[in-house]
């Protein structure tokens, strides 16, 4: 045998190893993905359907209405040169929108939020929740509210909805004038 012949014959056996390997491993895959398509796909979970009679549906502001409730209440504010925090919050408290003033003071914040919360919470008035307290003190007790005036619920067939607080002005009368400048907003 001469050199180029066992060169020759080397290449030889190389492609025809690799030629069988490859033919071998596509024998191999085509035979699993046989396997795995003869065998039945696990049938997906059912979802479970409620019963009507175990659903409730809720009403809430949009992301745009909120907005544009917390934009009027700040107007309303800027318009006397009130430094104010507005807070909108939906029917189960949580925070939908903010807008803090210019200049408004750093517990403006939390404030609005709460008085917010508790607005809705009640679907009163903080400032009328405020009296309340003289009857019920224990009512400040609970957890994430304020009973200072300044919130002011928003309702939709009469069930509250959400709650506009306002906070920063030199009196709670002024933060629920504001606030009730964003509910009137909704009603345009």
């Amino acid at each position: 045998m001469t050199k180029h012949t066992r060169t020759t014959m080397s290449l030889r056996a190389r492609l025809l190893t690799g030629t069988v390997a490859a033919a071998a491993l596509g024998a191999g895959t085509f035979g699993a993905i046989s396997a795995n398509a003869a065998e039945p796909a696990p049938a997906p979970a059912a979802a479970a359907a409620a019963h009507p009679r175990d659903l409730t549906q809720s009403t809430h502001l949009t992301i745009d209405a909120a907005t544009r409730a917390a934009q009027a209440a700040l107007d309303a504010a800027e318009s006397e040169n009130q430094r104010v925090t507005v807070a909108v919050v939906d029917r189960n408290g949580n925070t939908v929108v903010t807008l803090r003033g210019d200049g408004a003071g750093p517990q403006s914040y939390e404030s609005a939020v709460r008085k917010a919360f508790t607005a809705v919470s009640w679907n009163a008035p903080t400032s009328e929740l405020a009296e309340r307290l003289k009857s019920a003190p224990n009512l400040k007790d609970i957890p994430g509210t304020l009973f200072l005036a300044g919130g002011a619920p928003v309702a939709a067939k009469g069930a509250p909805i959400a709650g506009i607080g306002v906070a920063g002005a030199p009196s709670g009368a002024l933060d629920e004038k504001f606030a009730q400048a964003g509910v009137a907003a909704l009603a345009r």
